[in-house]
C-alpha cells in the first residue's frame, strides 16, 4: 500500500466517525436548542456559534498544523470536539448551551480544516478531484446517514441521545489521529521551491485574496455553508417536524436516503473534475443546490421532503470535490496550509450567519421565505463563479 493510499484511507475512517456523530444531532439539535424557549433566530445561532468556532479556529488550525505537525492538530481537535458534546449534555440553561456548542465547534474546526491540508500534502493537480472526492464522499456519507441513528436515539431515548454519540465518535476521530494516522507535513516541505522563503503568514493571506479565482470559489463555500446550516440543518428539520408532521426518523430517512445518492455521485463527479477541470462542476452543482431548496419550500409530505432530499444529496456529491480542488490548485508551492484555512475559514463565516440570517427570516417572514433567499443566494453566487473565475487545472489532452 502507497503512503498516500494508507493516509486517505485512515483519513476517511476519522472523518466518517467524526461526522457521522455531527450527522446524528442534526434532526435533534433545532429541537432541543428549542426547549430553552427561545425564539427561531436564537436557535439558528446555537448553530450558527459552532459555525464561528470553525471560523476563528480556522487560520490558528492551518498555523498549529505547520508548527507542531497535522497529527497533533487532529488529535486535539477531535479532544476538544468530544468535550463540547460532552458539556452540550448537562447545560441546563441556553448561555451554556451555546458556550458547549462553541467548544465543539472549534475541535470540528481543527478537525476539519487539518484534514483538508492533509488532502492537499498528500496530492497532486492531475489526481486531486477524485481523491478530494473520495474523502469528501465519505464526508457527505457520514453526515447523511448519521440522522439515522439520531433519529432512532432521539425517538426511543430522548434529544439529549444524539449528544452522547457524538462525543463518542469525536473522541474516536481524536484516537484514530493518534494511532493511525501519518505524519504528511514533511510532504508540503518538499513540495517547496529550493531556495524559496514563504513570505509571512500575513503576506501569505494577501497575496491569496489577490486571487479572483480563489476568492470566488471561498465564496461558493461561503454561500453552501450559510445555505447548508441555515437551511438543511436550521429550517428543514422544522419543516419536516412541524410542518409536514414527520416523525424524527422519518426525517433521519429522507435525509440518508439523500445522502446515498450523493454518495453514488462523488466519485464520478471527482473523475470528471480531473478530466474536463474544477469550473464544468462547480456552476452546475450550485445551481443544483439552488433547486433543492426551492422543492424544500414546495414539500408537502414525505414524498416531496425526501425528493428534495434526493435532489440535495446528489447535487452535493457531484459538487463535493471541487471546490476544494479548485482552492488547493491556487495555493503557491508550500502553501497548502494558508490556502485552505483562508478556504475554510470564509466558508465558515457562511457558518455563523446562515443559521442567524435564515432564522431571523423564518422569525419575520416564515420558513419558505428563508429558503427561497437561500435559493438566491446559492443562484447570484454560482453566476458569478461561471461569469469571472478562471478555470485552475486544464488537463492534458
Amino acid at each position: 500500500m502507497t503512503f498516500e493510499s494508507n493516509v486517505l484511507i485512515w483519513m476517511c475512517v476519522l472523518i466518517f466517525a467524526n461526522q457521522l456523530g455531527f450527522g446524528a444531532m442534526v434532526p435533534s439539535l433545532p429541537l432541543y436548542a428549542e426547549t430553552f424557549g427561545v425564539s427561531g433566530t436564537a436557535i439558528g445561532f446555537a448553530i450558527g456559534v459552532y459555525g464561528l468556532a470553525r471560523f476563528v479556529m480556522a487560520i490558528p488550525s492551518g498555523q498549529i498544523s505547520d508548527k507542531w505537525g497535522r497529527k497533533p492538530a487532529l488529535a486535539i481537535g477531535g479532544l476538544l470536539a468530544t468535550a463540547g458534546n460532552l458539556l452540550s449534555v448537562y447545560a441546563t440553561a441556553y448561555p451554556e448551551f451555546l458556550l458547549a456548542r462553541f467548544i465543539a465547534g472549534a475541535g470540528a474546526g481543527m478537525v476539519v480544516t487539518t484534514g483538508s491540508v492533509i488532502l492537499a500534502d498528500i496530492t497532486t493537480p492531475a489526481r486531486r478531484g477524485r481523491i478530494i472526492a473520495i474523502y469528501q464522499g465519505t464526508f457527505i456519507f457520514a453526515v447523511g446517514i448519521g440522522p439515522l441513528p439520531g433519529g432512532y436515539l432521539a425517538q426511543n431515548f430522548g434529544l439529549l441521545a444524539p449528544f452522547w454519540f457524538c462525543a463518542l465518535a469525536s473522541f474516536l476521530a481524536g484516537s484514530i489521529a493518534l494511532l493511525k494516522v501519518k505524519e504528511t507535513r514533511q510532504l508540503a516541505k518538499e513540495k517547496e521551491i529550493k531556495g524559496t522563503v514563504l513570505p509571512p503568514l500575513k503576506d501569505q493571506l494577501k497575496i491569496l485574496s489577490k486571487n479572483t479565482g480563489f476568492v470566488l470559489v471561498s465564496g461558493i463555500a461561503l454561500a453552501h455553508a450559510l445555505t447548508r446550516t441555515g437551511g438543511l440543518f436550521n429550517i428543514v428539520p422544522i419543516i419536516g417536524s412541524f410542518k409536514i408532521q414527520l416523525e424524527y426518523d422519518e426525517i433521519g430517512i429522507a435525509l440518508a436516503v439523500g445522502s446515498l445518492l450523493g454518495l453514488c455521485a462523488v466519485y464520478p463527479a471527482g473523475v470528471a473534475v480531473d478530466r474536463w477541470g474544477r469550473k464544468a462542476i462547480i456552476a452546475p452543482f450550485t445551481f443544483l443546490t439552488a433547486g433543492s431548496f426551492l422543492l424544500f419550500a414546495s414539500a408537502d409530505s414525505f414524498l416531496g421532503f425526501a425528493l428534495a432530499n434526493m435532489l440535495w444529496g446528489i447535487a452535493s456529491g457531484i459538487g463535493g470535490s471541487a471546490p476544494a480542488a479548485y482552492a488547493a490548485d491556487s495555493a503557491p508551492p508550500g502553501m497548502n496550509a494558508s490556502a485552505m484555512s483562508l478556504f475554510r475559514m470564509l466558508g465558515d463565516i457562511g457558518y455563523v450567519v446562515g443559521p442567524v440570517i435564515l432564522g431571523f427570516i423564518v422569525d419575520t417572514h416564515g420558513t419558505d421565505m428563508a429558503l427561497y433567499l437561500a435559493a438566491i443566494i446559492l443562484s447570484v453566487i454560482g453566476a458569478s463563479f461561471a461569469r469571472f473565475a478562471p478555470e485552475s487545472y486544464r488537463p492534458k489532452r
